[in-house]
């Protein structure tokens, strides 16, 4: 029972959820060859509805979006800071890592933006795997399935 229990944990692990995501954007990155054919691509209405807090109209927007958010997580956050900065002096970023909550707060803080960004993960990693899919039809391959 024990095993059964820790697979279970280890399977909705944050670490497990990043290697979803970014396995399913490099299974993105291999398959679309030629990224501007998505230019002009709509979304399924169903993904609208889904990603609607993402402004991307069609799917080469979605494509370079899940690219970019890979790259942070593979190159880290400070990296992902410097470039903004680079391109907008002081980030809001480095604005917020100045503000310092209590010890006692730190603990559901902690929970709070994990399960958030577990359920982000999620999020994208199926918005990965449909767009790869989406590639798929546009260019006529057969078998979309994962």
């Amino acid at each position: 029972m024990m095993q059964i229990s820790d697979s279970y944990n280890q399977k909705n692990s944050l670490f497990n959820a990043m290697n979803r995501f970014i396995g399913a954007v490099n299974n993105m990155d291999q398959t679309v060859m030629v990224p501007s054919l998505l230019r002009d691509v709509p979304q399924d209405q169903e993904d609208k509805i889904e990603m609607k807090t993402f402004p991307h109209g069609d799917m080469y927007g979605s494509y370079v979006l899940l690219k970019s958010i890979r790259n942070d997580i593979e190159w880290g956050v400070l990296q992902a800071d410097e470039r903004r900065k680079d391109k907008h002096g002081v980030t809001a970023a480095l604005e917020m890592s100045r503000i310092e909550p209590d010890d006692e707060s730190l603990e559901k803080l902690f929970h709070f933006h994990l399960n958030g960004l577990h359920t982000v993960l999620s999020k994208l990693t199926r918005k990965a795997n449909t767009l790869t899919n989406r590639y798929k039809q546009e260019i006529g391959i057969g078998g979309c399935g994962n």
